[in-house]
């Protein structure tokens, strides 16, 4: 079972590593061709990308974890 498991885990890192490398190339020349303004707009926009998912999936996390645990609670 662990052989299986690393093998996927093997499989998953080596199918997702091109993709990481290609995205990192065109966003890195294209941040440093910039002035620092638009710098400051790139990195200020990978914020508004990011926050608003990462801070909704953590408030559905949390209300998972909440409600499965007043459900547990009421069927003990």
């Amino acid at each position: 079972m662990k052989l299986r498991t690393a093998i996927l885990v093997l499989m998953v890192s080596a199918w997702a590593a091109p993709a990481f490398s290609q995205g990192c190339a065109m966003c890195f020349s294209t941040a440093a061709a910039a002035s620092k303004d638009g710098q400051k707009a790139i990195g200020r926009g990978v914020l508004v990308l990011i926050v608003p998912p990462t801070v909704f999936m953590s408030i559905g996390v949390g209300l998972a974890l909440h409600y499965g645990k007043k459900r547990d609670l009421e069927n003990s």
